[in-house]
């Protein structure tokens, strides 16, 4: 029988992580959306009854669609909210009930950032959104510059809009 040392186990930990995370890439690759390679300029209302453009500020632009059912979105949830005054971010919630929903789910979780009420698929659709969360990333000409299927650290979601945005 083979003995388990401290330096085994962080060994296997590693090896572990590291298939995680090239399954999790190939994943991501596979899901990858098919989706406008130029930012649309769609006007919108969110929750809130305010006006959204998705428009080229001349800055990068994240769109992101998320929904409260989803455990992955969740958990991303805290990272969205830690960017939103940084980075210019558009949120869409998709079939996650009425604007009057999607108002007490914000609120009771302390989040503040902008979202508008997909309740019936149509923008996740028009996006080629099947999987959430999703995240575009689009640079400041509008051109897609990065899309993610899955979770997203706010580091990872920063240092993508920093790389486009020289």
């Amino acid at each position: 029988m083979k003995k388990w040392s401290i330096k085994n186990i962080i060994k296997e930990i590693a090896i572990t992580l590291l298939m995680i995370f090239v399954v999790s890439l190939i994943l991501n690759y596979i899901r990858k959306p098919e989706t406008y390679k130029q930012l649309p300029n769609i006007k919108v209302k969110t929750i809130n009854n305010k006006d959204v453009q998705f428009e080229i500020l001349g800055k990068p632009v994240v769109v992101h669609f998320w929904a409260t059912w989803c455990p992955t979105c969740k958990l991303e949830a805290p990272n969205i909210e830690s960017i939103k005054d940084d980075v210019h971010i558009i949120t869409v919630a998709v079939n996650s009930g009425s604007d009057e929903d999607l108002r007490k789910f914000m609120k009771d979780k302390g989040y503040s950032y902008t979202v508008i009420n997909d309740n019936n698929g149509k923008l996740a659709k028009k996006f080629g959104v099947e999987a959430y969360p999703t995240t575009f990333i689009y640079d400041g000409s509008g051109k897609l510059q990065f899309s993610e299927v899955g979770y997203s650290t706010r580091m990872g979601i920063r240092a993508r809009v920093a790389l486009i945005d020289d």
